[in-house]
């Protein structure tokens, strides 16, 4: 049985003739004819009565046409999905993303998008690099995006805008005050660091092996899984941090953060996709809305 069979059969039902039928499908008579014959022959029912030159449906037939309508309007909904999901009018993806992009870089971006597109539902999961370019390998996000680079042969990986690392100290820190400090001075404080496998650890670490200093030579006190967690720990402690400056940026104007000025490179963000996953016309409207 197929969809252009019911149509064929509703129309004929409807019609109860088999010639009007045709002319409103556009089909020959005889194409008209078989279909229904198919149809008769392969459940072996009838669906019509041929009495005279006319046709009446069958008490089998009459049972069968509103089955047959639900099938044809099911089929009709179901390719104006298709149209709405093609046309960005309805859908949804999911998403991952590293905290720092998640909670600070990724929000504003996400609110306009919707502004233009709010039939497609975005859901985000929050989680470190590393977790964030697993979810995408596995399936579980349409697309991630993090704060660290990622070495995936399965992952294409497209480079975004980003944010720049800053170190930061309380204000009773002796560092507070001083115009600019040298890296020598690196080891001389204790630290608060976000975890292993974190974007941000991972930008701190590269910065750390240009100055020829290696993570181990740092006094590192507290390893928190959170960017508010360590913004909150440095606040209130005699410790540093190096973070992104978007965390940050409140607590330096309020005065409860200092900068330590010392050369620190800026970082990109990465926008990870699986490169053997179908790409949606939602997921190509998202990046492009990034500017990427």
């Amino acid at each position: 049985m197929t969809l252009e069979q019911l149509r064929i059969f509703i129309a004929v039902a409807e019609k109860q003739h088999v010639t009007q039928a045709a002319s409103e499908l556009h089909l020959t008579q005889s194409a008209t004819s078989a279909a229904i014959a198919a149809l008769e022959a392969r459940y072996g029912i009838k669906l019509f009565d041929r009495v005279g030159r006319g046709i009446a449906l069958t008490q089998t037939g009459r049972d069968f046409l509103n089955e047959a309508r639900a099938v044809v309007a099911r089929a009709k909904a179901a390719a104006q999905v298709l149209n709405d999901l093609a046309g960005l009018k309805r859908g949804s993806l999911a998403l991952a993303a590293s905290q720092t992009v998640a909670n600070y870089w990724l929000p504003p971006r996400i609110a306009a998008f919707r502004k233009t597109h709010p039939g497609i539902d975005l859901r985000v999961s929050i989680a470190n690099t590393e977790q964030v370019a697993h979810a995408v390998h596995r399936g579980d996000a349409d697309l991630g995006f993090v704060e660290g680079e990622v070495d995936n042969p399965a992952l294409a990986v497209r480079k975004i805008e980003g944010d720049s690392l800053a170190i930061v100290v309380g204000v009773n820190h002796p560092w507070t005050g001083q115009a600019r400090i040298t890296p020598k001075l690196l080891t001389k404080t204790c630290w608060i660091l976000r975890e292993p496998g974190s974007g941000t650890r991972s930008m701190f670490e590269a910065a750390l092996k240009k100055f020829d200093i290696k993570l181990s030579d740092l006094d590192i006190r507290l390893e928190l899984p959170s960017n508010e967690a360590v913004r909150v720990a440095v606040e209130s402690g005699d410790c540093a941090t190096a973070i992104s400056d978007l965390v940050v940026a409140p607590s330096l104007a309020a005065g409860t953060l200092h900068r330590v000025k010392i050369d620190l490179p800026k970082r990109a963000f990465y926008a990870l996709r699986h490169k053997e996953r179908y790409a949606s016309q939602a997921e190509k409207a998202l990046l492009a809305s990034f500017r990427m």
